[in-house]
């Protein structure tokens, strides 16, 4: 608490503000005249300097500013941003700079700080911080006008500190962290699209020029209160802000707004209750469960509470998709154990004995395989099902062939689950060649074009599945070189046309391609973003979420959306 006395010479103050051209107002108590007297001996654009890091490193200056954002709280930041109302003509410089204190001040609050100069992971700041000292209130710092993506050449350093406005629509591009660490990435210009999707205003460089990291001004993790979710709603990828106003920051790698004023963000990408109509007489998916497992503590549920809402949120999508046939990845690779739980669950909730499942031949030693459900009064399994013993699949496929149960042409699925893009072990061709596509990129398309071959003696080929390849990347090219056509390319607007985000993109992972005579039969296709769209505090997990957003639903019952298709085949 600042001396009482103080409020003696709030009168002097207030005078030496407005002669300042700091502004009119009422003066909070401050500090004894004599510490306001000792003037600052550095300006904050000479700490900032003109590159990453401070040229001041090391030195304790005296600076003088106007408060900008208060994080001062235990749950926050734990000090403030302070700006120079008179920058300097550098645009090089940042004239915003945060102080780690808690010595109490106010937004508008006029201060004088003695701290050190530090780089803090990359943060220009002053700690640690001998002298606080409050000396008047000043007019509000206007935010700088800011639009992504910048000019060439500019960059957001010379922005470190500063309170900005971000002018133009924004959009949700990742809610991975949303939960955990309070952080939502937004995009200038819509949502950012894997470069190697196919995606032709995609590149690397625009992503990044386009992207914001916008954080809730605290370093807490698991926030008692998760943001954007006081009107009732949670935001999902492609809802839209504008005018995001807060400083701008830096810490974990990235530039991060921390907002002084709440965004809001409107429905612009509201949840699809149902998937997209498809036709035909036979309706085909591809689901990816994220590890549906019955044996707890492995890939999947560690209790047998999260198993419960994991397989109530399976079921609830199963049964939305309203599917003949549905290829399935992630299972449990435990005979038919969880299989047969799921199969069992979705007949109970259908209150029919609907579904039934084929049985693998060979399943591989992958903890997960893939697997094939059906509904028995839609379509008839035809001969055996069957996979492939190469070893270069580490999940062998599934195929079977299905024949309209009213009568019909057969057509024979093949389920995939292709090698992950995850560098664990990689080497030689195997390892990350710089081109966009990941590890084990060789590995992909010699499983694609071992499925190639597999489709060619098979009747009405339907290649489906979780390919860990984007719309342009070699393993697809490879199928669609051996004459299997990409169904979502001919039915989804491109705007639609993802299944997976990840750092902020969106791809395309899971693919339906078709023999040509079986293509010429497909009378829709569509993504149902039911899961990818979906911030993942929302999924069964009891760790971390809040209680509260559970919902028994389809909603983030995985990571991936599934694919849906409609064939005639009478």
């Amino acid at each position: 608490m600042r001396p009482s006395a103080a409020t003696r010479t709030a009168a002097v103050l207030a005078a030496a503000a407005v002669t300042a051209g700091l502004g009119t107002g009422a003066v909070r108590a401050a500090e004894a005249p004599a510490a306001c007297a000792v003037p600052a001996d550095t300006e904050i654009a000479e700490v900032q300097g003109t590159g990453g890091a401070s040229p001041l490193a090391g030195r304790t200056v005296r600076v003088e500013g106007v408060v900008t954002a208060d994080f001062q709280r235990s749950d926050q930041l734990r000090g403030f941003f302070v700006q120079d109302p008179t920058p300097d003509d550098d645009p090089r410089t940042s004239d915003g700079i945060f102080v780690y204190s808690t010595r109490d001040v106010n937004v508008r609050d006029r201060v004088l700080v003695t701290g050190e100069a530090v780089e803090y992971h990359g943060l220009t700041e002053l700690s640690p911080v001998s002298a606080v000292d409050v000396c008047g209130t000043a007019r509000a710092i206007a935010p700088d006008n800011v639009r992504l993506p910048l000019e060439d050449g500019a960059t957001l350093e010379s922005s470190e500190g500063v309170l900005v406005r971000f002018r133009g629509e924004m959009a949700a591009s990742e809610t991975y962290d949303l939960g955990r660490y309070g952080e939502i990435t937004v995009a200038a210009g819509g949502r950012l699209f894997q470069p190697t999707d196919g995606h032709d205003d995609s590149s690397q460089a625009e992503n990044e020029a386009r992207r914001l990291l916008v954080d809730d001004a605290s370093n807490v993790q698991n926030p008692d209160t998760v943001p954007y979710t006081s009107d009732g709603r949670v935001v999902r990828l492609g809802d839209v802000t504008e005018g995001l106003t807060g400083v701008l920051s830096y810490g974990f790698d990235a530039y991060r707004l921390q907002p002084t004023r709440s965004p809001h963000f409107a429905r612009a990408n509201p949840r699809p209750e149902r998937p997209e109509p498809v036709g035909g007489d036979v309706r085909v998916a591809s689901f990816n469960t994220l590890n549906w497992f019955t044996t707890l503590g492995r890939r999947g549920a560690d209790t047998a509470a999260e198993r419960d809402r994991q397989l109530a949120k399976l079921v609830a999508a199963l049964k939305g998709l309203d599917a003949d046939v549905v290829g399935l990845m992630e299972v449990e690779n435990n005979g038919d154990t969880a299989l047969k739980a799921l199969v069992d669950a979705l007949n109970a909730a259908v209150g029919a004995e609907r579904y039934a499942w084929t049985g693998h031949p060979y399943p591989g030693t992958d903890e997960i395989k893939v697997a094939f459900l059906y509904d028995r009064t839609a379509v008839t399994p035809v001969g055996e099902p069957r996979s492939s013993r190469d070893d270069v699949f580490d999940r062998p496929p599934l195929a079977q062939t299905f024949r309209p149960a009213a009568g019909g042409d057969a057509f024979t699925a093949i389920v995939n689950h292709f090698k992950s893009k995850g560098c664990g072990g990689a080497s030689g061709p195997d390892a990350d060649q710089g081109d966009g596509q990941g590890c084990y990129n060789d590995r992909r398309v010699k499983q694609a074009t071992a499925i190639a071959e597999l489709a060619k003696g098979a009747e009405n080929p339907l290649v489906l599945g979780d390919l860990n390849a984007y719309g342009a990347e070699d393993p697809v090219r490879v199928l669609e070189d051996a004459g299997l056509v990409g169904q979502t390319p001919r039915f989804v607007d491109d705007e639609d046309r993802y299944s997976y985000v990840y750092m902020g993109l969106s791809g395309e992972l899971d693919h339906m391609l078709a023999g040509p005579a079986l293509s010429r039969r497909v009378t829709g296709a569509t993504i149902w973003h039911i899961n990818s769209d979906e911030p993942r505090f929302l999924d069964y997990n009891t760790e971390y979420n809040p209680a509260e957003f559970y919902e028994p639903d389809a909603f983030r019952s995985s990571d991936h959306d599934p694919v849906l298709i409609g064939l005639d085949l009478r």
